[in-house]
Order: structure tokens, then sequence, then C-alpha cells
């Protein structure tokens, strides 16, 4: 059993930043990759980003140069730094950790999810 612990989510305005955290501790031998997926309001839940524990990384297109996703494998953390935010990023952000293998990422471990909203 892998655990995440989300932090960093919360209110800004449009134009602005926010960094979200996710340490993952507990059976993580296994796990190969860590990502972000969002759901919004009254959507489906989307992939935001993934990054291998080589690094290597993947974007949803329509987030690509607004959003980095970065890892500290050393303290087995993923960050999510979001600039540019928009009302429409509005949704609850949730981590996870799995297993990567090119070109599909099999999220088997999920966070409580962390509520990021953006106001006009």
């Amino acid at each position: 059993q892998v655990q995440l612990v989300e932090s960093g989510g919360g209110s800004v305005q449009a134009g602005g930043s926010l960094r979200l955290s996710c340490a993952a501790s507990g059976s993580i031998l296994g796990i190969n990759a860590m990502g972000w997926y969002r759901q919004a309001p009254g959507k489906q839940r989307e992939l935001v980003a993934r990054i291998t524990s080589g690094g290597s990384t993947n974007y949803a297109d329509s987030l690509k140069g607004r959003f980095t996703i970065s890892r500290d494998n050393a303290k087995n953390t993923v960050y999510l730094q979001m600039n540019s935010l928009k009302p429409e990023d509005t949704a609850v952000y949730y981590c996870t950790a799995g297993y990567y293998r090119g070109p599909y990422y099999y999220p088997d471990n999920w966070g409580q999810g962390t509520q990021v909203t953006v106001s006009s």
C-alpha cells in the first residue's frame, strides 16, 4: 500500500500561480511513475501530467507551457507548478503513484485530492 499526502491547494486569482506537492510513503518499491489528475465539477477526471523515476514527463496538451511536473526521488515527492492559472483550471487535483510502461501510465494509488480554485 502506498500513501500519498498532497498539499499546496487553495484559491488564487486568474493569472496567479500555485505549487502542489505530494509525498509518497509505504510500499513504494514497485512505483516507477507519479502523476497528477484533476476533476472539475461535472467533468470527467483527466490526466494533468506524469513523470517517471527517470524524469520523463508527459502533459495534457492543453496545459503544456503553463504547468510543470517535477520530482525529488530522494524525498519520494512530486510537485506540480501551475502558472498563469485560469478559472477553467478549477478542480480537485489528485496525486497518483503507479507504473509506467510506455506509452501507458497505470495510476494504482491515489491521494485524497486537493482543491484548486481560480477566480476571475
